[in-house]
């Protein structure tokens, strides 16, 4: 008589196979975990790397994959004295840098790790957020406002300017590297010429600090997101005022990144990483969330399959979002209840993933009413 096969309990996350048994699979990478909170994240433009800065001033690369067990940590940097507060790789994936509320923005190779170039005084305040315009060229902005572009080939600034009130929260630029767009915790967005290395305009300000900046709809529309927890919309040709405000029901959108030409991934401080659609403007549901713990910053991979979250629960964690991809949203609105939870849009979302493509206008939010200003989540 066959005895019956012992019960073989679920590995712990982070356990790899014991030897000789096939590794298993998953939908997504295993969650990375960190000894202090990441306050930045990015993503490598072309190989499964990921570089995180925590509040200790540390920076680390991993490299990530989907089978169980093979995260590996590739080297660490301790050269910020105080906390990291952003990262990003450079266009052609070579270098990284990194700011520091010590003032001081870092270069390092991405093999090694090693420092190439060290401004230690790059602003009067401390930084805030970096970005890479080309291979050459990158912007800064600090703590008061100030934002710098910077040009390796000269070592220096080629352009300073302090045009706004309060920190820079997030920066973008447009496809060709020109137009440098600068949001605020004054609650305006900036708008900066690259190329003629000058100050255009600034928008009058919005309810609450703006948070975050993305370009849409094939660079014809700029998204903002504040911490009111409203996404306001302008038109790339009209940056003195928004065209459109959507309101969620969030209590702030303190991080977006672009998944396709009209869907954002929004992170928030409840904690919830929300889908929306720009223009209809929908929330369609929940990517995942870190329980509790106000999100810091999110990163998504090459070809928009996958989305990285870090938060204050000291983990970044990976979300499948390939079947944003294929979503298609129609002008057709149908109001729904408040109290309905939100849509799981991913396996490891909190709710149910049923009829997930199923009576998708069903679920669709109302578009806020700018008069009005009303929620809508």
């Amino acid at each position: 008589r066959p005895r019956p096969r012992p019960h073989r309990p679920a590995l712990p996350q982070g356990c790899s196979e014991p030897a000789g048994m096939e590794p298993r699979l998953r939908d997504t990478p295993e969650d990375i975990c960190f000894e202090a909170t990441a306050n930045a994240i990015a993503l490598h433009p072309a190989r499964p790397l990921l570089v995180a800065g925590d509040v200790d001033g540390d920076v680390y690369l991993y490299s990530y994959s989907c089978i169980e067990g093979e995260n590996r940590q590739l080297w660490s940097s301790g050269h910020h004295l105080k906390s990291c507060r952003d990262v990003a790789f450079s266009q052609d994936g070579q270098k990284l840098f990194t700011v520091s509320k010590d003032k001081s923005v870092h270069i390092l190779t991405v093999e090694e790790g090693r420092l190439e170039t060290r401004f230690p005084k790059a602003h009067s305040s401390a930084l805030n957020c970096v970005l890479p315009i080309d291979n050459h060229v990158f912007a800064t902005g600090d703590d008061d406002g100030a934002l710098k572009v910077w040009d390796l080939r000269k070592g220096d600034a080629v352009l300073e300017a302090r045009e706004q009130e309060e920190y820079i929260s997030a920066m973008a630029v447009d496809g060709s590297g020109k137009i440098l767009l600068s949001a605020s915790g004054d609650g305006t967005l900036g708008v900066f010429s690259v190329k003629r290395r000058r100050f255009e305009l600034v928008s009058e300000p919005q309810n609450g600090d703006l948070m975050s900046v993305v370009l849409l709809k094939r660079g014809k529309k700029v998204a903002c997101g504040s911490s009111e927890g409203t996404i306001y919309l302008f038109n790339w040709d009209g940056f003195g005022a928004a065209s459109d405000r959507f309101a969620l029901r969030a209590e702030s959108i303190d991080c977006m990144v672009p998944i396709t030409d009209s869907i954002v991934c929004v992170g928030s401080l409840d904690g919830i990483i929300r889908a929306v659609n720009v223009l209809p403007n929908r929330v369609l549901g929940c990517v995942g969330q870190h329980l509790g713990e106000p999100i810091e910053q999110l990163a998504v991979a090459p070809g928009g399959q996958l989305l990285a979250s870090c938060a204050h629960d000291q983990k970044v964690k990976f979300w499948d979002v390939s079947a944003l991809g294929g979503l298609a949203v129609d002008d057709y609105r149908k109001k729904k209840k408040k109290g309905v939870p939100l849509r799981a849009l991913s396996s490891k979302a909190a709710g149910s993933r049923e009829d997930f493509f199923a009576d998708l206008r069903d679920e669709a939010e109302p578009e806020a009413q700018a008069a009005a200003g009303s929620d809508s989540d």
